[in-house]
């Protein structure tokens, strides 16, 4: 069993507690449903926000769905001009047997612009 990176990111329509926690939870079912992923596999989460996105941790939206014995950790990226605000990106470090390319990376909302290439819709994979 190998341990893979799920990336994912969502933007978030404002700067509050609840908007926050409800995007970082829309994110991840999306992930966990998509790749199949079982809590107890999950070696590790990072959450980051933009700075403008300082309300809430995001971390605590896993705690709420049973993640207690899942390592988190949040942050916030780096400040470049001209990237994507109100931005909340997931790196999940997942044990599995899926290969690489088997992998969904799950962009929604407004940041689907930074991945054109994972044209990712909710429920619509096998």
């Amino acid at each position: 069993m190998l341990c893979r990176g799920i990336r994912g990111a969502t933007t978030v329509e404002a700067n509050t507690r609840q908007a926050i926690l409800d995007a970082t939870a829309e994110l991840l079912a999306a992930m966990v449903e998509t790749n199949d992923i079982r809590a107890e596999d999950v070696a590790s989460a990072f959450f980051t926000t933009t700075p403008d996105l300082n309300a809430e941790f995001p971390a605590l939206a896993a705690r709420s769905l049973g993640w207690n014995d899942v390592a988190l950790l949040c942050g916030h990226e780096m400040t470049v001009v001209g990237s994507l605000p109100m931005c909340l990106r997931i790196l999940l470090h997942v044990n599995t047997d899926k290969r690489a390319d088997q992998i969904v990376h799950v962009y929604l909302r407004g940041a689907k612009v930074l991945r054109p290439d994972f044209q990712f819709e909710p429920h619509s994979q096998p």
